[in-house]
């Protein structure tokens, strides 16, 4: 027999374990309390105690769980700590977007004070500054919403009156609207060491001087795209922030550019510059870009790269914009610099890492497109399927990478792509047993493997549903199994020793 003691010390996961059963079957506080007044109107938890229960800051009598426990038709025993399920646990906000989170559970040792002590002492112990946590919670934050935010497209869309392409003239007559005046200067592009001790060429490309004057870099007249790209974000942090400019400076190269310190002593401010610079490019993007007119544009051309001409952006900013104006959600896009360090990430699918930012890994899997891409001459585009290992179940995957030359001479590859899982259970399909299939078809051809015809045809339809011409032209070539880590490499025999810078 449990006692009140007993539910004292057993009670970690108690009020994450009612709340996330409640929110699955779809019952508000009032709908839970009303019903457990239908069992026993003596022990049933009012809205507000009920509250305190979920939050864990209130821990219920035997007799008020037992009868939350007969509302669910579950054993007492379950919403006591034991062999906890994942998903007892995690609450639905936790998986949105394909972004897998932890349970910040038990909750006493995720409170704000206990955090406020502890995340300092991780950036220190673990060399990341400030400026690399910022843009962690930032990244995070964007792919949670699956880079929706209505509210920056909104504010865009009023200041661009949503015409597509906008030339140079249009934005610098906005610039002049606002108040801006422009000053230009001379830099040229130097070569300066990254972050993990890479040469490459960087050059500072504009900034802002209060009360009004947007400083850019002469280079600019010769990249129109790029231009127009600065310009609308300086316009993005005039109307966002009323003209508080961008903190840092804008540049163009391998190194990081730098938001926020760079010291694991972290400020409040160094968080909101970072957001606010995150805002002011979402802005430049959805004012180049506006939503309907791209949307409209790429379903004309099929999402291939090219479209970026159409709409007069450079190619990163056409393939980011993809991931927030297709009506698919699920999509990745990652912008990587050699030796294999990934610039600009973004993963509204879920899709694991090749390797991160903070710092350089040994093993990388030679098959990621995006990295193949280094070793190809000249500037191209490449369609692949893939298949990787996501907490245990293999996923379809197809992209397409570029290779293009940055305003300071470099070479990167950008790579946008989806997971075609979703895509494919919503036609009737059994997405997992498909991407099992081929990943021992591609096992048994050494690691990439031509896609069988039954598949093809399937995956044909879902390309044609989709609308994406690249996940057509994938189809043609084998599939291949790629791996997060090479260490993990999952093809057999392993290629780990293979996997080389």
């Amino acid at each position: 027999m449990t006692s009140t003691k007993s539910l004292l010390r057993k009670s970690h996961f108690l009020g994450t374990k009612i709340r996330n059963l409640r929110k699955r079957n779809n019952l508000t506080m009032e709908d839970l309390s009303t019903r457990c007044i239908r069992i026993d109107p003596e022990y049933a938890p009012s809205v507000s105690y009920l509250s305190m229960i979920e939050r864990g800051k209130r821990v219920p009598s035997v007799e008020m769980l037992t009868v939350i426990a007969q509302v669910f038709q579950k054993d007492l025993e379950w919403f006591l700590d034991g062999e906890e399920q994942q998903l007892d646990i995690t609450p639905a906000k936790g998986s949105r977007g394909g972004i897998h989170g932890m349970a910040l559970e038990p909750g006493f040792l995720f409170s704000n004070d206990i955090l406020q002590i502890a995340i300092p002492e991780m950036l220190s112990q673990t060399g990341i500054s400030g400026k690399q946590f910022a843009q962690l919670l930032i990244r995070a934050h964007q792919e949670h919403h699956q880079n929706h935010f209505p509210e920056l497209e909104r504010a865009a869309e009023e200041v661009g009156l949503k015409r597509m392409p906008l030339s140079v003239e249009d934005l610098l007559v906005i610039v002049k609207q606002l108040g801006l005046s422009i000053s230009w200067f001379d830099e040229v592009p130097k070569e300066v060491l990254d972050e993990l001790g890479v040469l490459s060429k960087n050059v500072s490309t504009s900034f802002y001087l209060p009360p009004k004057t947007l400083h850019l870099n002469r280079i600019l007249k010769n990249h129109p795209t790029r231009l127009k790209y600065e310009l609308a974000v300086h316009i993005g942090h005039a109307v966002l922030h009323n003209k508080d400019g961008v903190k840092s400076g804008m540049s163009v190269g391998g190194a990081q550019e730098v938001v926020g310190s760079d010291s694991p002593d972290m400020a409040p401010q160094d968080i909101l510059h970072a957001w606010r610079d995150f805002e002011s490019s979402f802005f430049a993007g959805a004012l180049l870009c506006p939503k309907m007119p791209f949307r409209q544009l790429l379903d004309r051309h099929g999402y291939e790269i090219s479209s970026h001409q159409g709409a007069g952006v450079s190619a990163s900013v056409a393939m980011r914009r993809m991931t927030a104006v297709s009506p698919y959600h699920h999509w990745h896009y990652f912008d990587a610099y050699t030796p294999g360090k990934l610039k600009a990430v973004y993963r509204g699918n879920g899709i694991p890492l090749p390797w991160g930012n903070m710092r350089k890994v040994e093993d990388p899997c030679q098959h990621w497109a995006v990295f193949r891409m280094f070793d190809v001459e000249g500037q191209q585009s490449s369609a692949q399927l893939s298949l990787l290992e996501v907490q245990g179940q293999p996923r379809i995957y197809c992209c397409e990478s570029t290779k293009v030359l940055d305003l300071a001479g470099n070479a990167h590859v950008l790579c946008a792509g989806i997971d075609l899982n979703p895509a494919i259970d919503a036609q009737g399909m059994d997405a997992d047993a498909m991407a099992q299939e081929l990943k021992a078809l591609c096992n048994s051809q050494g690691g990439a493997g031509k896609i069988p015809p039954a598949i093809k045809s399937t995956l044909s339809t879902v390309a044609n549903i989709l609308n994406i011409n690249w996940v057509a032209r994938s189809l043609e070539k084998p599939a291949q199994l790629i791996c997060s880590r090479g260490n993990h490499c999952p093809r057999d025999p392993a290629c780990y020793q293979r996997c080389g810078g």
